[in-house]
C-alpha cells in the first residue's frame, strides 16, 4: 500500500506541471507592462491576491479594502497597483523594468460576496512570440449605444470542432469566448464587458454580440475555426465606434469642402480673366507700335519745311539765289 501511495505521488508531481492552463489574456513582454484585472460585476470584493503560477503559486501582492495593499518582498519596487484610487473592482498590476524572468502565467484571484471566488489568468510572452492580427478581412462602423453582431463563416463546409473569438490590441490579446464543440464545453473569459455568443454543436458559422457598444469597443476582432479535419481558419474584423462624431463632423466637412471648391473656382476664373486681358493689352500695344513705326518711316522720307531752330525775331542774313529768267510770254514761230 505504501508503494502504491508513493507511485501516485510521483505521478502527480510529473503530471501536475503538464496540466493544461486556460488563460484569458496574452500580454507582450515590455519593460513597463500592465496586467489588467477588472472585476465586471457589482459584487463586494472582500479580498484579492496576485500570484505567479510556477510549480507552486507564488504570492506577489495582496489587497484588502480594510487594510489596503501589500507588495511581497520579492516584488517590492518592481510592481505596483495601477489604480491609485484603489477601487475594489480594479486590481490592475503594473511592472517596473520587467525582464525575461517575468515571462509566464499570472493569476488575479478575487474573493467576492455573494458569488465567491473569481479568477483571471494572464500569460506574458516574449515579443517575438506575440501573434499580430494581420490586416482585417472586413470592417464595420457603428454609432455608440447600438447592439453590434460580428459574424464569420468558414470557407469550407466542414464540421466545426473548435471556435474562438479574440480582441486584438497592440500589447495584449483578450480571449472573449472559446467553444469546444466536440466535447460540448464552453469557456467564457473574464473580459470586462458583456459578450453574447453561440456555441452549438453542428453550427455552420459563429457570431458574437456586444450590446450598447462604446468607443473602447473599437478595435480588431479575430474569429478562429478548427474543423474536424484539423484545418484551421482565422478571420479578422475591424470595428469602429464613432462616439457620435461622424454625423456632426461630416456636414461641416462637406460644407467646408464645398466652400474651398467654390473659392478655388473663383481663383482660377480670376487668373484666367487677368491673363486673357493682359494678352489682349499686349496685342493692342504691339499693333499700335507697328502703325507708329510705319507712319514714322513715311514721315522721315520728306524734308521738314520748318527749320528746327528758327531765329528769334526773324533776324538773320539775307540769302541770294542765282536762277535763269524764264519768259512767260509765247514765243513766235520762225
Amino acid at each position: 500500500m505504501d508503494h502504491l501511495t508513493l507511485l501516485l505521488a510521483i505521478l502527480y508531481v510529473y503530471t501536475a506541471p503538464c496540466e493544461e492552463i486556460f488563460w484569458d489574456t496574452t500580454v507582450k513582454l515590455a519593460k513597463n507592462m500592465t496586467l489588467e484585472c477588472v472585476y465586471p460585476l457589482a459584487d463586494t470584493v472582500t479580498q484579492m491576491e496576485w500570484f505567479k503560477i510556477k510549480m507552486e503559486r507564488e504570492s506577489m501582492a495582496i489587497f484588502n479594502p480594510a487594510f489596503h495593499g501589500i507588495i511581497r518582498e520579492a516584488y517590492t519596487d518592481r510592481v505596483y497597483f495601477s489604480n491609485h484610487t484603489m477601487a475594489s473592482n480594479d486590481m490592475t498590476l503594473s511592472f517596473h523594468n520587467a525582464s525575461e524572468a517575468d515571462v509566464g502565467f499570472y493569476s488575479c484571484l478575487l474573493h467576492t460576496f455573494p458569488h465567491g471566488t473569481w479568477e483571471k489568468v494572464i500569460q506574458v510572452v516574449p515579443p517575438d512570440s506575440f501573434e499580430d492580427a494581420g490586416p482585417p478581412n472586413s470592417q464595420m462602423v457603428s454609432e455608440p449605444g447600438k447592439n453590434i453582431t460580428l459574424t464569420c463563416e468558414p470557407r469550407e463546409n466542414h464540421l466545426l470542432e473548435e471556435v474562438s473569438w479574440e480582441k486584438i490590441q497592440p500589447q495584449q490579446i483578450d480571449l472573449l469566448i472559446s467553444c469546444n464543440l466536440s466535447q460540448g464545453r464552453n469557456y467564457t473569459s473574464k473580459y470586462p464587458r458583456q459578450i453574447l455568443s453561440n456555441c452549438n454543436k453542428g453550427m455552420k458559422k459563429a457570431f458574437v454580440t456586444m450590446p450598447n457598444v462604446i468607443g473602447s469597443d473599437s478595435g480588431l476582432y479575430r474569429c478562429g475555426f478548427k474543423a474536424s479535419t484539423g484545418e484551421k481558419e482565422t478571420f479578422v474584423m475591424r470595428l469602429t465606434v464613432t462616439n457620435g462624431e461622424t454625423k456632426n463632423s461630416y456636414i461641416p466637412f462637406v460644407a467646408g469642402g464645398a466652400v474651398l471648391l467654390f473659392l478655388l473656382v473663383i481663383l482660377i476664373t480670376t487668373i484666367t480673366v487677368i491673363t486673357y486681358k493682359r494678352k489682349k493689352r499686349q496685342q493692342k500695344r504691339g499693333l499700335f507700335k507697328d502703325v507708329w513705326i510705319t507712319q514714322n518711316r513715311a514721315t522721315n522720307n520728306y524734308r521738314n519745311p520748318f527749320p528746327p531752330n528758327p531765329l528769334a525775331g526773324g533776324a538773320g542774313e539775307d540769302i541770294y539765289v542765282n536762277h535763269p529768267v524764264f519768259c512767260l510770254g509765247p514765243r513766235a514761230r520762225v
